[in-house]
């Protein structure tokens, strides 16, 4: 059985500057302990855009970005995309250093991704939507005084 050129090309994919350089050292990091998953991190790094992360469009996956996507079974699942100390599957929130994790990371809304899992098993995924965290400010001019 051959794989067409179609379902093997990835798609083009898009990450911050600042998750560019984290994740790059944790892969570097996590290659003795998880090799193939630290390798498919570092293989999609290599091959995204690097942009400054306020130009980062809000449907991109980043860190901490919450994302409801399509499985090639027809399931639809919602996970959020965290380091590996904040995994907790129970609460959908899934390592960078999975291969789901990894094959998420870049990809916009409506962009589809070929992944193999841990069994070796081949699947795809599509991106139904992309949600950001609401973003950590030291801006006070909206906290209420008090009086």
């Amino acid at each position: 059985m051959t794989q067409s050129k179609k379902t093997s090309r990835k798609p083009r994919i898009v990450v911050s500057d600042i998750d560019y350089k984290r994740l790059t050292n944790l892969a570097a990091d996590a290659y003795d302990r998880f090799p193939e998953v630290a390798e498919e991190l570092q293989i999609e790094l290599d091959r995204a855009q690097v942009k400054p992360a306020a130009s980062v469009p809000s449907d991109v996956v980043q860190m901490g970005s919450t994302v409801e996507f399509r499985s090639d079974s027809a399931q639809q699942r919602r996970v959020t995309l965290v380091f590996p100390g904040e995994a907790d599957i129970a609460q959908n929130r899934v390592s960078i250093l999975t291969p789901i994790g990894a094959a998420l990371i870049g990809l916009s809304t409506g962009q589809s991704i070929a992944w193999t899992a841990r069994d070796g098993r081949k699947h795809e995924l599509t991106v139904v939507g992309v949600e950001q965290p609401e973003p950590v400010t030291g801006d006070m001019t909206l906290a209420r005084r008090p009086g």
